[in-house]
């Protein structure tokens, strides 16, 4: 895999080669913004506090001694400070986002009216219960349909993420093997999983076997059955992503999950492409036993929610007696909140607890949102649209870029590596770095780790005809410039951003984590002549 390992210094963007110079920095609408600590000052405050009466502290030791050192800004001043800052971020709301694996696709601002509705957008977690029954409600019909989506028996809601499903998924495996009285040590995962799975097995203690894939980029059912063969009665789960990072469906799903459940073991399935299949495919059907989604993802909530995000983790018969605290169960007078172990029934064996409270409700309402506003027909659609959108895509460049494992449909992203660029001296890098320049955010860089040079583009179902158009001819133009030896191009870009090309592996090693006040500059007069 070629990675930039050198990087370049930071420096200003120049907004063309020998542009007009202004004295602020400044360039009409595109500002230079300073830090807060450099526009404001430490030693007033902004607003008026009265002083506190007296008062024994509790802190002991612990006290501050020092200033705080805040710095102390007028209202337009904080106002205006967050606002320009706000104009240098890309954002699916500028423009295409096309980052693959990652889904970022439009989020209806119907969702986000949803999200701030008196008793969802202004309730506490540690509320009595009596007082939020309609949460409960949303929480437990969300969970119901999610279940009928994925076409599985149970639905753990509280963890926060992809991966911390993951880790619920595969900590629910590990009880159900404990309560069989095994203690297998083998979680088996593709190449072309995601980066997490195999972090997450390790995370569990157990090892990790990698199982190659073909040169289609799928997984060979005859090598999961090798490398189970191999590891007789040792293999705990195998974690598989489907459609797998490459763009690839995995055809031989129903295969796999068959000769990994002959060995008593489980199927976990990575729900992070799952944008592709809503409507289509239900997991459950394909022998899947648990698998996370990411609401952020595949149910338009912003992603990361600006805070937890959220990955409920659906259950087969064989994992739903393990489903971790706290669980919503059906009752005779609706949906019972399940918060001990005290509230449990007999055949219900959660794990234990992944968090304190239930999950992130502003991610819930939102996706339940989505979900009532497209109905059945309309999630359908938008799964429809995402592949058509990555396969226009693929169609428009396949000539000029190239593609893997060859011209053949993908799902909802498509995956290019860097033979096109050989022996033009510009990097998969730098050919991202131009796109900045053009108004796009790069698509996903040198990853899945299968392809050598990899770009991973995800349009979504949100891109019109007109945006895939103009995004396929800019990286046609680029395509064309690199291979015309128009190198600088690319090897000083972004030329156009606020900054320009970071030292991304100093960045990384090296990261600055305070600000310290610069040393006072003296200003010397030029000596006269």
């Amino acid at each position: 895999m070629s990675m930039n390992t050198q990087g370049r210094p930071t420096s200003p963007g120049e907004a063309g080669e020998g542009a007009h110079k202004t004295f602020t920095g400044n360039k009409g609408l595109a500002m230079e913004e300073a830090l807060l600590f450099e526009i404001g000052r430490t030693d007033i405050t902004g607003v008026d506090l009265d002083e506190p009466d007296e008062f024994e502290p509790e802190l002991g030791s612990l006290a501050r001694k020092d200033p705080v050192e805040l710095a102390a800004l007028s209202e337009p001043e904080a106002m205006r400070h967050y606002v320009r800052l706000s104009t240098k971020n890309y954002a699916i709301d500028s423009g295409l986002y096309p980052l693959g694996s990652c889904t970022m696709k439009h989020n209806p601002r119907l969702n986000e009216k949803a999200a701030r509705l008196p008793g969802f957008g202004d309730i506490h977690p540690l509320q009595p219960l009596s007082t939020v029954p309609g949460a409960v409600d949303l929480i437990s019909e969300l969970g119901h349909w999610l279940m009928v989506l994925t076409g599985m028996s149970a639905v753990a809601m509280s963890p926060k993420a992809g991966a911390h499903g993951e880790l619920c998924g595969m900590m629910a495996i590990k009880a159900a093997h404990i309560a069989a009285g095994r203690d297998p040590k083998i979680v088996l995962v593709p190449e072309s999983a995601h980066g997490t799975n195999p972090a997450t097995a390790a995370l569990l203690g157990y090892q990790v076997v990698a199982v190659d894939a073909r040169e289609d980029g799928t997984v060979d059912p005859g090598e999961v059955q090798a490398r189970i063969a191999e590891h007789a009665g040792n293999v705990a789960a195998i974690m598989l992503t489907n459609p797998n990072t490459c763009g690839i469906f995995e055809r031989d799903i129903i295969e796999i999950a068959a000769a990994v459940h002959e060995a008593d073991a489980y199927f976990y399935c990575d729900g992070a492409n799952f944008n592709a299949i809503v409507g289509k495919a239900k997991p459950g059907d394909l022998g899947v036993d648990a698998m996370h989604i990411n609401l952020h993802k595949t149910f338009s909530t912003p992603h990361g929610g600006g805070g937890p995000g959220a990955g409920p983790v659906v259950l087969s018969d064989r994992l739903a007696p393990f489903a971790p605290l706290p669980f919503i169960r059906a009752g005779k007078d609706g949906p019972v909140l399940v918060e001990t172990e005290a509230g449990t029934e007999g055949g219900e064996k959660p794990f234990g607890r992944m968090t304190a409270f239930h999950g992130q409700m502003g991610m819930f309402v939102r996706a339940l949102a989505y979900m009532k506003s497209h109905g059945s027909d309309g999630l359908k659609q938008a799964s429809e649209d995402a592949v058509l959108n990555a396969n226009y895509v693929r169609v428009g460049l396949e000539d000029l870029m190239s593609l893997p494992f060859g011209s053949r449909w993908c799902m909802h992203e498509v995956l290019f590596d860097d033979t096109f660029l050989k022996d033009t001296g510009v990097s998969t890098l730098d050919f991202a770095k131009a796109m900045i320049d053009e108004g796009y955010h790069p698509m996903t860089m040198y990853f899945p780790l299968v392809v050598h040079g990899a770009m991973l583009i995800e349009p979504t179902e949100s891109e019109s005809r007109a945006s895939l158009d103009l995004f396929v001819a800019t990286l046609r133009d680029l395509v064309m410039s690199a291979k015309r030896g128009e190198t600088e191009r690319f090897s000083g870009a972004p030329y156009l951003a606020p900054r320009r090309r970071l030292d991304e592996t100093r960045a990384a090693r090296k990261p600055i984590l305070k600000w310290e006040r610069p040393a006072p500059q003296s200003v010397q007069p030029e000596a006269a002549e």
